[in-house]
């Protein structure tokens, strides 16, 4: 594992308007075994060294920060007297005590790009890690940060072939069905999230509050020669709706091939 610690920054702003079916109203919040998918993402990057979080609120922003504040108390045993908060003691000592997270409001409507612009202020490297707070996989994060220091442009994104959300019909030529296919993955590839930056995109993500990542400032990296993708065969995972919610949680129980910490 690196022991260079560059700082991830989480896009975690967004409505989940998808997410029907659950009561938890951020979809970063909502369980995957018994932690918020978020704390996966987090500890995905954890377990490489990257410890520096700097997450992009908006759309119910005190949710996550209540989750945060609450943590120690709500996932450790603890001592404390009464009347004195700032005395808790908790009797385990956390894995995830060296992590540092910047919880930054970016505004209701913000689109992506601009929220990364936002947090540019927390960001005190010449790099650094982007990534969505909905998805998982087992990504190297070590050979995605050897490949984008050897390629020297000034972004990466994590390339994966995603699986139809269908099944598909084998017909023959006299169109009479002969089998079925489920699911299958396609041959097309998809960014996962999992991005590094070099400080120099920021300049493509200022001057407005709805510069939009996807649509704006990777076609534009594209169009300047200064975007790569970093081939990801392995597991990815990214939940936008409550069905796959209750996917991941199956898969977690079962497999978990994500999980890549002790």
């Amino acid at each position: 594992m690196t022991t260079e610690c560059i700082p991830v920054v989480i896009l975690c702003g967004g409505q989940g308007t998808r997410m029907g079916g659950t009561t938890i109203s951020k979809k970063e919040l909502v369980e995957i075994g018994d932690q918020p998918i978020l704390w996966h993402v987090m500890k995905i990057y954890a377990e490489y060294g990257h410890t520096r979080f700097i997450l992009t609120l908006g759309h119910d922003a005190q949710s996550i920060k209540r989750y945060f504040l609450e943590y120690q108390p709500m996932n450790y045993d603890f001592t404390i007297p009464l009347g004195q908060a700032d005395a808790l003691s908790c009797h385990d000592s956390p894995s995830e005590e060296n992590w540092t997270v910047t919880l930054a409001d970016t505004g209701l409507e913000t689109d992506k790009g601009s929220r990364i612009y936002r947090v540019a202020k927390y960001i005190e490297s010449d790099r650094f890690f982007v990534t969505y707070g909905d998805g998982v996989g087992d990504v190297d994060l070590d050979k995605l940060l050897a490949f984008h220091r050897d390629h020297g442009r000034l972004a990466t994104v994590t390339g994966v072939h995603p699986r139809s959300q269908y099944g598909i019909l084998e017909p023959n030529e006299q169109d009479q069905v002969v089998g079925f296919g489920e699911k299958p993955v396609l041959d097309h590839w998809i960014n996962a999230g999992f991005m590094i930056f070099e400080r120099a995109v920021l300049d493509y993500l200022g001057g407005s509050d709805d510069v939009n990542l996807e649509r704006e400032t990777l076609p534009r990296l594209a169009a300047d020669g200064e975007l790569m993708m970093y081939r990801h065969e392995g597991f990815w995972r990214s939940m936008d709706t409550f069905k796959d919610a209750v996917a991941l949680d199956a898969i977690w129980r079962e497999t978990a091939p994500w999980k890549t910490w002790g």
